[in-house]
């Protein structure tokens, strides 16, 4: 009698169980489903019967170890079966991968210290909106098949990013045997919400024979939703010397220490969609030849709320009926000791009002890939092509309702309680409506989109020559093009002193805190509901419209008022010319790649390869320069951009003994700039607050835009490992890493002195100076199946990556070119999993924990050096378990974020003097549910 494994969706992970040569592997592109024999496709059930997380290991292990490539890998399960809910969180288990996370999900990757990270689907280039890669957590995990990261290249990959690729794998008909109908229901909570969301997918497949060869056909359908509510207490990053500022103190205290510029509370909220559509189409017209037609919706849909309280500790208020300023009064002065220019604590009477918001938000994204192609076997040669057309927009679209204090409350501030500020408003009555006073309108409008065409062809040639058995070459050809435009206005209105709770958004509500009971003396104040400011935006438009007609009857020499005037004189938000932009990109690349094998003493197979890549671009963007008399001149500036990459790669794998490998690559990579970072369009604004005393107050005009000059962040590539793979799903592996990298791009703002314009600081990407990555891997997997009985049913999985990573900073900041810390990069990051799984039970819990890392880089006001914002260390622990009573049904249940430690982070000025900045706190999720299999 036979038994079928229970898999994920069912999936048959034999195919990828193959012990052939790493240059056997190579028959189909990276990230195509592997043909496999109609012998295979056979063969019986009991050749299969380890199932679960075992199968989901054993077969990400095989797929490591005959690859061509350093990768690592996430099977069927090993994604369903943990308690995730997008790619990117699956990805966070793997070694030498990291993320950051925002709003309760994962959402950047960043692979071995870089964050360039190229993306594919099926083994095709995927983006979204604008960008060059595609946002890996809008995949939800349940949609998916594999996850492949990508250490090193090949040259048939398509080009990967500086840091590596990451290939997400879908599935097709022909991985089933015949009908399949599969999926998963559960609800999650999340405990600081209080709200419970739906989320599942659905998979029908199936397979049969014609009179004119043999057909399949699948779907899969995904939704995820959650609504997520965080808290953030912070201190503002802007830390400046007190004596810039015209704040008064008691006698006898010297203006000679520190203080952040506010501090406040922000809680973003919002509720979050991800549908998901994909599905394929194969045919086998003959035994050799296949045709396949891929498709692919995925969407994601936002309804955010963001609240804001900010007080300021340092900006004076405008002049009183008198002509006077209304300066802050600071005193209850406590130093740290040993530190007098940092305090404890300090209280303030007078200055500026206290500023709050409410910003209601609705975004979306669309992105579709089409795509067909087919593989032929003839002879000894295997030839393939594909052709897809991809298209992908985000939009989004904010109304935001500001508001003000009638006077300045007082502040009591302790700067470093829990790891950020903790203050109170004294007596101040924050629940009374006759204390607010409305401060303005923002709306805005943000559509971003992309389209490509991309087209390959690959032959792969079987030589029959021993010592070099395989060649392969091809071609690729893509056309892209990205494009944005924006528009935005802002009526300020704190002049006329008009009640907020007069507008015709009507009763002021309490603000929701997302804390857990364990939140500062004060965290709520009043605002409008959401649905009051999204309802009711053409009414405050018309509200803003007369009330700047007042003020500029008042101010008739103020441009900036004027210009407000006429941008809400008519319903529609009229689109900044300054603020889009339009790029087309070619791109042409041709490659060659021989595997070889031969034997020393010992089996030597790999691969050798050589990619050149013809980039051919275009840039257009209007730049908007306001001169000193204040008149406004347009410039339509275009960059152009043409250059070839050479880009090889060489891999060697070594078989030392049975189960145990060695492997050395060396691959020069590249990554070319965003799209918006090449915008060659530039800002210059005058500052119109030049009288608070604040930071920004020095500056006579602010700059941004991007940089055409930017040039492709390029890296030479070192890696070696030692593999050992034992036993049906065992694996030890240990790996050392070299990346000789130059140009990484960040955004950076210096103060540029200009004889016409005066102070000016500016904001624009940069390519920074050389770098240096360097950092080993370790990590090791097995169940226990050596143990008796029920013990068996045990396993570890757990790995360690240390990276060391620094480079200098951009030469056009003006500093020495010492090296620093790489941003967005922990020095130390390790996962643990245990799991038990036998007979009808499974159960996981995984901890994941990175280091501490700078998030960025910037200058102090009246400093010349530039110093950091560090986040401090993370920990998460994730449970999941399941339960089968029937064949065909589990019952699941995860717990995500078990230790909801919050993120915090501090701006610090050497390693003993900083300030705390923010601690958020993020939700757990509780989630129960059950998967499905016929």
């Amino acid at each position: 009698m036979t038994r079928k494994p229970i898999l994920l969706m069912g999936v048959a992970l034999a195919a990828l169980a193959g012990a052939a040569p790493a240059w056997a592997q190579s028959t189909t592109t990276p990230g195509e489903t592997p043909q496999t024999p109609s012998a295979q496709s056979n063969a019986t059930e009991e050749e299969i019967l380890v199932t679960g997380i075992r199968a989901s290991l054993a077969s990400a292990r095989e797929f490591k170890r005959n690859s061509d490539s350093i990768l690592d890998a996430i099977v069927a399960e090993d994604i369903g079966k943990l308690p995730d809910n997008n790619a990117s969180e699956s990805l966070a288990r793997l070694p030498g991968v990291q993320v950051s996370r925002y709003a309760d999900e994962a959402s950047g990757i960043l692979i071995r210290g870089l964050p360039d990270v190229g993306t594919s689907f099926n083994g095709r280039e995927i983006f979204t909106a604008e960008n060059r890669t595609v946002q890996v957590h809008d995949f939800p995990a349940g949609a998916l098949a594999a996850l492949e990261v990508y250490k090193s290249a090949t040259a048939d990959l398509i080009e990967p990013g500086l840091a590596g690729l990451v290939n997400v794998r879908s599935r097709r008909p022909f991985d089933f045997k015949g009908l399949e109908i599969a999926g998963a229901i559960r609800a999650s909570y999340n405990d600081q919400s209080k709200k419970t969301n739906p989320n599942g997918n659905l998979l029908i497949s199936d397979r049969w024979n014609t009179p004119i060869g043999e057909m399949g056909a699948l779907i899969n359908v995904a939704y995820n939703r959650f609504y997520f509510n965080n808290a953030i207490r912070y201190t503002n990053g802007g830390v400046d010397p007190v004596a810039n500022s015209k704040a008064t103190l008691p006698a006898g205290e010297a203006a000679d220490f520190r203080l952040p510029y506010s501090v406040g509370l922000y809680y973003p909220r919002g509720l979050r969609e991800r549908p998901s559509v994909n599905g394929s189409l194969q045919w086998k017209p003959a035994h050799n030849l296949e045709i396949y037609a891929d498709g692919l919706w995925q969407a994601f849909r936002n309804q955010g709320s963001t609240e804001s309280f900010d007080v300021s500790l340092l900006r004076a208020a405008p002049k009183n009926a008198a002509g006077a300023e209304v300066p802050p009064n600071l005193f209850n002065i406590v130093r740290v000791p040993g530190e007098p220019n940092k305090l404890v604590s300090v209280s303030k009477t007078g200055g500026y009002p206290a500023e709050t918001f409410r910003s209601t938000t609705r975004d979306y994204t669309n992105t579709y890939q089409a795509a067909a192609g087919f593989i032929w076997t003839t002879g000894r040669a295997v030839i393939s092509s594909d052709f897809a057309y991809t298209f992908s927009e985000y939009g989004n679209n904010e109304a935001s309702l500001d508001g003000q204090t009638a006077a300045a409350p007082p502040v009591n501030v302790i700067f470093e309680k829990d790891k950020s500020s903790w203050f109170d408003l004294g007596n101040y009555d924050m629940t009374n409506p006759a204390n607010y006073v409305w401060r303005g309108f923002y709306q805005k409008e943000y559509y971003v989109s992309g389209a490509g065409l991309q087209w390959r062809g690959d032959v792969a040639l079987d030589t029959e020559i021993g010592w070099l058995p395989k060649i392969k070459f091809g071609l690729r050809a893509t056309d892209r093009d990205a494009k944005r435009r924006q528009g935005s206005r802002y009526a300020y209105t704190p002049t006329l002193n008009i009640p907020l709770a007069s507008l015709p958004t009507g009763a002021l509500e309490q603000v929701q805190d997302g804390f857990r009971g364990d939140g500062p003396p004060f965290q709520n104040w009043l605002m409008p509901s959401y649905d009051a400011i999204q309802g009711n935006a053409e009414a405050l438009r018309q509200l803003s419209y007369a009330s700047l007609q007042k003020i500029v009857a008042a101010n008739p020499n103020d441009q900036g008022y004027k210009d407000a005037l006429q941008q809400f004189s008519t319903q529609a938000i009229q689109m900044d010319p300054y603020g889009g932009f339009y790029a087309k990109e070619s791109s042409y690349a041709a490659y060659s790649s021989a595997g070889y094998a031969f034997d020393v003493g010992i089996p030597i197979d790999g691969t050798v390869g050589v990619r050149i890549v013809n980039t051919d671009g275009r840039y257009v963007g209007t730049s908007k320069v306001t001169a000193v008399d204040g008149t406004v001149l347009a410039v339509t500036d275009t960059n152009r951009q043409n250059y070839v990459d050479v880009l090889p790669s060489f891999g060697l794998r070594a078989k030392l003994t049975q189960g145990l490998q060695a492997r050395l690559g060396f691959t020069i990579t590249r990554t070319r700039p965003g799209f918006g970072q090449l915008n060659p369009a530039f800002s210059l604004n005058r500052n119109t607050d030049t009288s608070s005393g604040g930071n920004n107050a020095r500056y006579a005009f602010f700059g941004s835009g991007g940089n055409p000059d930017l040039k492709p962040l390029t890296s030479k590539n070192y890696d070696a490992t030692i593999e050992y793979y034992f036993g049906r799903n065992g694996a030890v592996s240990g790996a050392v890493f070299y990346r000789d990298l130059k140009g990484f791009i960040s955004n950076y703002t210096r103060d540029v002195n200009d004889p016409v314009y005066g102070l000016i600081q500016v904001s624009r990407p940069e390519n920074a100076g050389t770098g240096k990555i360097k950092g080993f891997e370790l990590s090791a997997q097995s169940f226990f199946d050596f143990l008796p009985g029920w013990l068996s049913g045990f396993g570890a999985q757990a790995n360690l990556t240390y990276v060391d990573a620094k480079n200098q900073l951009p030469a056009t900041l003006g500093q020495s070119r010492a090296m620093v810390p790489l941003e967005d990069l922990s020095k130390w990051a390790y996962n643990l999993s245990g799991f038990y799984e036998r007979d009808k039970i499974s159960l996981r819990l995984s901890y994941n924990y990175r280091s501490s890392y700078v998030d960025f880089y910037s200058r102090n006001s009246n400093d010349s050096a530039y110093t950091g914002q560090k986040v401090r260390p993370i920990s998460r622990l994730d449970l999941s378990a399941s339960y089968t009573p029937i064949e065909n049904i589990t019952l699941t249940a995860e717990v995500n974020n078990i230790l909801a430690q919050p993120f915090s982070n501090y701006r610090y000025f050497n390693e003993t003097q900083y300030y705390p900045i923010d601690t958020r706190y993020e939700g757990r999720y509780y989630s129960a549910g059950v998967r499905f299999r016929f």
